[in-house]
């Protein structure tokens, strides 16, 4: 029989903030038991560090430059995405259930809340998700009334308490249902936690009491002055910069509930038995720079934005305890389970099957780095914040299309980035060699570089993507 596969992931969770990568503040025992029980993929990165780009990006296996979905607040277009992840799935017999943050299906800016906005309908925008589906596009208030999502109608069922703790209750209820069934299934759970706003009423007393006598600290590459480069959002005024190290304590404050939820949900799949032939993944759609490198949020290539937790446990089959250091992008996330599952992989898909490097099987193939892009503001069409990256074991070079500033830095010996190789003399083959691959990767998928208003004029109407990669 086909394994299940579960796949639990966190909103804006960065690699740094977990116990088990080192850091001392965080209480995430349960995250830490799982990194033991599994194989630990430690050079996973966010290839578009933005919550509906990496989303579009992880259904479909494809760029954002090929999915279209350059910025938040747009809608994708289902039509031109036939050969999703879940509708493999669907073909090879899964029931197929989705429970959380969908952020794929907005009709306009802002007005999150309104039902033509959040309720996700029935029918081909779900992409292959036909079974269970308890989801809502986008919101980050998860008490009261800010916190509902729809299931097949758009009327709101509002969580009665906590929202990750509500989404975790209806977790385990359908894994509860499902494990009595004969047909393998996919479940995947998206938690919008620990998203902003870091205000103490939008976690629980409980959590926020743990962290009350901890001292935050500005990060070691914090800058007082906003990087040139940076949208609005990623941009931090007076006031913000005197509130990072409260905005930490509600962060980890999140964090610990959720490692709490995800310590009851694999105990429930455990004493179900599902963990015996479940593929098990937790994971994150992208980090958060809390000051460092003079930016705040995500959507840059620098390690705090894209670098995630990438944990993923098969028992008999995934080492346990292990580490895989194969540089893994989030276009590769759906042709290696597809591949782990025996399940064909599309020809479109733009993705690498790294299930080789994973399994430890003989002659693993890895790929030669990941491409990284950002292709615009996080929630506007406006130019001036377009950038590529090309992320190996080792190196990070990046460019800016506005000025063509470019930037190099050794991971290894510099992992705060805080020294500029790239004009180097001394590094200039290494520079030009991570310059050709990325641009080799970008020809490749026709990524021209594009200003992010060439995809507004050119791409969408009324915030419905209408153009692929194929139809430049």
């Amino acid at each position: 029989m086909r394994p299940n596969l579960i796949y639990i992931f966190a909103d804006q969770l960065r690699y740094q903030s977990v116990g088990y990568t080192g850091d001392e503040k965080a209480l995430t025992p349960n995250i830490d038991q799982f990194s033991r029980e599994c194989t630990d993929l430690c050079n996973a990165v966010s290839g578009h560090p933005v919550c509906a780009p990496y989303r579009a990006s992880l259904f479909t296996g494809k760029y954002t430059t090929s999915t279209g979905m350059v910025i938040n607040e747009i809608r994708l277009n289902p039509e031109h995405h036939k050969r999703a992840f879940a509708h493999l799935l669907n073909e090879a017999g899964y029931e197929t259930s989705y429970i959380g943050k969908w952020h794929m299906y907005a009709a306009e800016w802002g007005n999150h809340y309104d039902p033509k906005n959040s309720f996700i309908p029935k029918g081909p925008d779900r992409l292959g998700f036909d079974d269970y589906f308890a989801a809502y596009n986008f919101h980050h208030n998860y008490y009261g009334a800010a916190a509902y999502y729809h299931l097949d109608t758009p009327d709101k069922i509002y969580c009665d308490k906590y929202e990750p703790d509500t989404q975790t209750d209806m977790a385990i209820k359908q894994l509860h249902r499902l494990s009595g069934q004969e047909k393998p299934f996919a479940l995947f759970l998206s938690l919008g936690t620990p998203h902003d706003p870091w205000v103490p009423e939008n976690v629980p007393g409980e959590y926020l009491e743990k962290f009350k006598d901890v001292k935050f600290e500005l990060p070691e590459n914090y800058l007082p002055e906003n990087d040139p480069h940076a949208d609005d959002w990623a941009k931090l005024n007076e006031q913000e910069r005197k509130e990072l190290t409260e905005w930490m304590r509600v962060y980890y404050a999140m964090v610990a509930n959720l490692d709490d939820n995800f310590g009851r949900l694999m105990g429930e799949i455990k004493q179900m038995g599902l963990d015996q032939n479940s593929i098990i993944v937790f994971t994150s759609d992208h980090g958060e720079l809390f000051g460092a490198h003079g930016r705040r949020a995500k959507n840059i290539f620098y390690e705090e934005a894209v670098r995630v937790p990438y944990l993923m446990k098969w028992k008999d089959r995934i080492p346990e305890g292990e580490t895989c250091d194969v540089c893994f992008n989030t276009v590769d996330i759906m042709p290696t389970l597809l591949s782990m599952m025996d399940l064909p992989i599309p020809d479109e898909v733009e993705g690498s099957d790294v299930s080789g490097c994973i399994l430890k099987t003989e002659n693993a193939q890895e790929t030669d780095g990941c491409l990284m892009m950002g292709t615009g503001a996080t929630a506007t069409y406006e130019d001036g914040h377009e950038w590529r990256a090309f992320r190996t074991k080792q190196y990070t070079y990046a460019t800016y299309l506005s000025d063509g500033l470019e930037l190099l830095f050794d991971n290894l010996s510099d992992p705060l980035q805080m020294h500029n190789l790239a004009d180097c003399e001394e590094y200039g083959a290494v520079k030009q060699d991570l310059k050709d691959k990325m641009y080799a990767h970008m020809e490749k998928i026709n990524d021209h570089f594009d200003k992010c208003s060439y995809y507004e004029k050119n791409w969408v109407e009324n915030r419905l993507i209408q153009r692929t990669a194929t139809s430049k």
